[in-house]
This record gives structure tokens, sequence and C-alpha cells, in this order.
């Protein structure tokens, strides 16, 4: 199974990409993870990450594309895509790769949450964790990037017949039952 999982900072697109990725045995590739890994290990796309987020910008496409294309490479056999793509270009880019892999996209499942209810999620988030990019004013500019920026890419999987709107409203529990009830559809 071959997915992605869509939906603004706060949604819980982590929590069920890791649910997902459990429930049917595939890699779960989280750019914000490998992002902060390689923030903590001082590499040089830590380096460069690390100034974009401080300023709560997204990382540019040139160095996010590197390391989700390498974790594709190592997991054709399934996975579910959390974070990424965040732009058409970053989608456009990750279809062609997947075409070159011999890979096709079941689904893109799309988180929709309140807005305000993200803001209060995200800045107890940031207390809880300790993450000093979850500001309300750095949430804010992320939601208004992830506005402008996603709508495209979620109109570009629609066109592809590939979304599935999840209200990302309920517990973690119902949200991952309603993604699942989609998902074993698909694998029939």
């Amino acid at each position: 199974m071959h997915l992605i999982i869509l939906g603004p900072h706060g949604a819980g697109k982590g929590t069920q990409a890791k649910l997902v990725a459990q429930h049917y045995k595939i890699a779960h590739i989280s750019t914000g993870d490998i992002l902060r890994e390689h923030i903590k290990n001082k590499t040089n796309v830590g380096i460069k990450a690390k100034e974009y987020i401080a300023a709560s910008k997204y990382v540019p496409d040139k160095i996010v594309d590197v390391v989700v294309v390498l974790k594709l490479r190592n997991n054709k056999e399934g996975f579910v895509l959390d974070g990424y793509p965040r732009t058409l270009v970053q989608a456009e880019f990750l279809n062609n790769v997947l075409r070159e892999l011999g890979i096709e996209l079941d689904a893109a499942i799309n988180l929709q949450v309140d807005k305000e209810e993200l803001i209060k999620r995200m800045i107890k988030r940031g207390q809880k964790e300790k993450r000093t990019d979850d500001t309300e004013e750095g949430i804010r500019s992320r939601m208004n990037e992830y506005e402008t920026k996603a709508e495209p890419v979620i109109k570009y999987y629609r066109g592809m017949g590939k979304v599935i709107d999840i209200n990302g409203d309920q517990s973690i529990e119902k949200v991952f039952k309603d993604i699942k009830e989609i998902l074993d559809k698909l694998e029939r």
C-alpha cells in the first residue's frame, strides 16, 4: 500500500500515519522526523533546515526532495508519506519519482480540521514537546502558507481520483477507524 496523508499542522497526520503504518505493516516516512534527525545530527541538510524552521517557513523543495527520494527507494513495498508533498511542485516531482520506481499511489488521505481547534492543539503540543516553532504566531504563519500551497496539491490528487476526505475533528480512534474502513476496501 502506497499512501500520502495530507492536512494542516496539528491535524493528526503523524499520529494517523503511525497507526496506518503499524496496522498495514508499511513504512512511515515523516519529513518532519527526517529533518529533525538531520538537525539533531547537525548534518548539512539539518543546518539548512533549521534556519527555515526557526523562521516558521517551509524547508525548500530541493532539500526535502532529496531525503524523501532516498526513503522511497528503500521502502518500495509500502509506505505512508507524512508531511510530503506540501506544494504542487513537490506533488508533481513525487508523481515522477513514483512512476520511475514503478509505484502507483493508492490514496491521499486528507484530514480536515477546524482552524481554531488546530491552533489550540498546536499550542498544547508545542508546550508538551517543547517545540519552539509552535507559538501562536508561528502556527498562524504556517497555516496561511499551508492553505495557499495545499489547495493546489489537494486539487491535483482529487483530479487523479486519489483523495479520501476524513473528518479530523473526531477522536484519534474514530479518525483511524474511518481511514481503515476506506483502506480495507482499497486492499480488496
